[in-house]
């Protein structure tokens, strides 16, 4: 690959302080088994996250496949959610034991040391099973891209979501000819929103649940509201910071304002929004996962990105994708079959939309079956919207980043921090990091060949 490797040894070094412990168990899903299945002339070995509903839903496209193709059988096995996926992914690929094939979430790509711990793709094998750049969002595609090739095949993306309930905005004349919210498009106009359906709540309940004191969500909120002010992160370099902490301060007033005008009670944390919604508050900003979870409550709902409150639209997002851990005799019928069977489940993936998740490839976005989903033909215009987080190695789903800067947003939303503070914590903690080294790859952001 034109780098050099990195083994075993080196990779527990570098992963320094990550939690390894308990890393290592997985349980086995679907009907693959270490023999080749009667019949079958090639396996694929493939490792994901993915657990629940959306397991389920998972295993019906990988049965779909097998069914398929029969002369490939496809060994899947549910690995542990977060740090522990991605070491002992890390770890198999730098020891040469890597999987065929796996699933990162999209934002973590760049930090997985492309070229060392990760293959990339044949984009022209992905072609003849039917899977295109033009098949693409151009900005997702863009960000599965390092260094001019292609390093991550993305099968959907998840966002944050503004749920609200029909039945109480209808009460609250917040409800428009077509039964869905009313437009906002200011903050002053979100919370003269917010003001008109608190009056039709019932007692006992929050007006509206947003994880005021999660550092995930909060830091996601952030992403999002920060983009709608055109707020960047660092130079095409990556050698400066260029946050900007005037619009930090404008996102962290804006969020904070939530819990000061008592619309989000503070004596509700955790998952407490989306049971408060369920038994009748008005809003919850929830994952697109929460789909399912509110159709099974049987819950009169509707779901838009969140509320383009500085005047551009975008939400935040990230994406699951399928990726090559590193192999060094990767090739042959058994990668062939792999650049198959993800380009089968991208193709496939009307299934996968059941679980909230908006999928990739726009031929099923445009399909007449995803425009009758509903919430799901609600938001999907969040594919074009897009906040996400900046392409470096410290960025992605639960990563340093959101766990550095997360916390700061909370302290600020929660009234311990003042907003102008915690901007100015943010750009030092950005500064920080910018400087600091991979410890994939013992090279820093601007060493680490982001570029598209």
């Amino acid at each position: 690959m034109g780098r050099p490797g990195l083994d075993r040894r080196q990779l527990l070094a570098g992963l320094g302080g990550l939690t390894v412990a308990g890393s290592f168990g997985f349980a086995a899903l679907g009907t693959g088994a270490d023999a080749l299945a009667s019949g079958a002339d090639t396996r694929v070995r493939y490792w994901n996250l993915f657990s629940g509903g959306d397991g389920s839903n998972m295993i019906a496209m990988l049965d779909s496949f097998r069914e398929a193709n029969p002369g490939i059988e496809v060994k899947d096995s549910t690995l542990q959610w977060g740090s522990p996926f991605y070491t002992k992914l890390a770890m198999a690929a730098a020891g040469n034991r890597a999987p065929d094939l796996g699933v990162m979430h999209l934002g973590r790509v760049t930090g997985f040391s492309p070229g060392r711990l990760l293959d990339p793709w044949d984009v022209g094998l992905l072609a003849e099973y039917g899977v295109r750049e033009a098949d693409f969002n151009p900005d997702l595609w863009k960000r599965a891209v390092v260094d001019g090739r292609l390093y991550a095949l993305p099968l959907d993306i998840y966002v944050q979501l503004c749920f609200y309930r029909r039945d109480v905005l209808k009460k609250a004349g917040l409800l428009g000819a077509d039964g869905r919210m009313v437009p906002v498009t200011s903050t002053d106009g979100w919370f003269a929103l917010l003001e008109e359906a608190r009056r039709a709540t019932g007692k006992g309940l929050q007006t509206i649940g947003l994880w005021h004191n999660d550092q995930n969500f909060q830091w996601w909120f952030f992403v999002a509201f920060y983009t709608q002010l055109g707020g960047t992160w660092f130079d095409d370099t990556r050698t400066e910071v260029t946050f900007d902490t005037d619009k930090a301060v404008q996102v962290l007033r804006f969020l904070r304002r939530h819990v000061t005008d008592g619309y989000a009670d503070p004596g509700f944390g955790g998952g407490a929004g989306a049971e408060q919604f369920i038994n009748g508050a008005p809003f919850v900003w929830e994952g697109n996962w929460s789909v399912p979870v509110f159709d099974g409550a049987e819950v009169d709902y509707g779901a838009t990105p969140l509320p383009p409150v500085f005047g551009r639209p975008a939400t935040h997002a990230e994406s699951h994708a399928f990726v090559l851990p590193h192999q060094s005799d990767r090739g042959g019928a058994t990668n062939e079959a792999a650049h198959r069977l993800a380009a089968h489940v991208v193709r496939h993936a009307r299934q996968w939309a059941a679980g909230g998740h908006i999928p990739a490839y726009t031929p099923t976005l445009s399909s007449a079956a995803y425009r009758k989903l509903d919430p799901q033909s609600e938001y999907v215009s969040a594919m074009d919207h897009q906040a996400t987080e900046p392409k470096v190695w410290f960025a992605g789903s639960t990563g340093i980043l959101a766990q550095r800067v997360g916390p700061i947003v909370v302290s600020s939303t929660t009234g311990s921090a003042d907003p102008r503070a915690a901007a100015r914590r943010m750009k030092n903690t950005l500064g920080r990091l910018l400087a600091a080294k991979n410890p994939m790859d013992g090279r820093t952001a601007a060493q680490g060949g982001a570029a598209a």
